[in-house]
């Protein structure tokens, strides 16, 4: 027989979660809490017996962490403490398992107010945040708390890096990542390869048994500018920098004018790139713009246009199309483009300027595209 005792609701904030729904990927992050929950748990026992050098045998046996449920709104899943009544320990173990949430929701406070963590949690265990939380987007958040007014101990990107960083033991940090970049070197005997990142520094990953393939064809294509769109678990040091990559989950080439890439080329332009006096550097926050409207906005069956900087800051996009020279100048500022199309048989000549941050307006924009290539609008 069990005993099934309300742990913890957390609630988690951002667009991922509306609909009370959670992401798979993010479930992983949930048995990482059941693992950081048994250690703290254990901690707090050695602490109130400090003759004893390791808790009881069977500390843990017949305790668990179970998630019981998902409620409305934005995703809060129910955490159930789940004790089966014929074990003889766990009575106890469940007064330091909600010790435990105590610390874990006061770290979390602490990290979320520039507050000593470590008077809540010692250096060891606040490593155990490194593995959890980093699943987590920018703008999005997980609420240990969330029925307290000004404490909701948040739990976000900047403060899980506040947390794990509190530890002395700590000299590098993981990261979930996504990049792009270039495949110059692959070693089969290590199954390793090295990524070139556009943008970026030179990093070695490991060779998944599924993922040769894709590496090699990279590799091969190496100087005919062959790219990758790799995702997985990039680990940082302590300022910031990539320094390798401890595992890659997706990994896959990208087409020759892939507009994302191209972006991240764009980011290396500084002011006078033009003939070293002349020509703006585009802004990298309209950059990382661009980047994501084509990525909501133009379908992936369209031809993807070739892009330039221009002097002026901005990225012009053009098509050659059945005839039609095309061209998209965009304004970074503005959130603009204007619209040119030439028909080079008759010089039959359209123009319109476009409001980039309306939907509509990217239709338009693929309806043109598609009729142009001989498709359907």
């Amino acid at each position: 027989m069990s005993q099934v005792i309300e742990f913890l609701t957390p609630r988690m904030v951002g667009p991922r979660f509306a609909e009370h729904a959670i992401p798979l990927e993010l479930l992983k992050d949930l048995a990482v809490l059941e693992e950081m929950v048994i250690e703290v748990a254990k901690w707090c026992y050695l602490r109130d017996h400090p003759e004893r050098k390791r808790s009881p045998k069977g500390f843990t046996d017949g305790v668990a962490l179970k998630l019981s449920g998902v409620g409305e709104g934005s995703a809060v899943p129910h955490l159930s403490l789940v004790v089966e009544q014929t074990q003889l320990f766990p009575p106890q173990a469940q007064t330091y398992f909600e010790q435990a949430r105590t610390h874990l929701i006061g770290a979390i406070n602490a990290a979320e107010h520039d507050e000593p963590i470590t008077q809540h949690l010692p250096d060891a265990l606040l490593a155990y945040f490194d593995r959890f939380g980093r699943g987590l987007r920018d703008g999005e958040a997980i609420e240990f708390a969330p029925e307290a007014a000004d404490r909701k101990a948040r739990l976000t990107k900047a403060t899980r890096r506040k947390l794990v960083l509190a530890s002395s033991q700590v000299q590098e940090l993981t990261e979930e990542v996504t990049l792009r970049g270039s495949i110059p070197e692959a070693d089969q005997g290590k199954m390793t390869f090295e990524l070139q990142v556009i943008n970026g520094p030179r990093v070695v990953a490991p060779i998944a048994g599924p993922h040769l393939p894709t590496v090699m064809d990279a590799f091969n294509g190496y100087k005919q500018g062959a790219r990758v769109l790799l995702q997985g678990i990039g680990r940082y040091n302590r300022y910031d920098r990539l320094q390798s990559l401890e595992t890659v989950e997706h990994l896959s080439l990208l087409d020759v004018n892939d507009i994302a890439a191209r972006l991240e080329e764009l980011k290396t332009l500084r002011h006078g790139w033009l003939d070293g006096k002349k020509g703006f550097a585009p802004d990298r926050a309209g950059l990382d713009w661009l980047a994501e409207a084509f990525q909501h906005n133009y379908p992936d069956e369209l031809t993807p246009p070739y892009l330039y900087p221009t002097a002026e800051g901005g990225v012009q996009a053009e098509w050659s199309v059945n005839g039609w020279e095309i061209s998209l100048e965009i304004d970074l500022d503005q959130y603009q483009g204007q619209w040119h199309a030439l028909d080079m048989a008759n010089e039959q000549e359209q123009e319109k300027t476009l409001n980039l941050n309306e939907p509509a307006d990217w239709q338009w924009l693929a309806t043109e595209i598609t009729e142009r290539t001989g498709g359907e609008a």
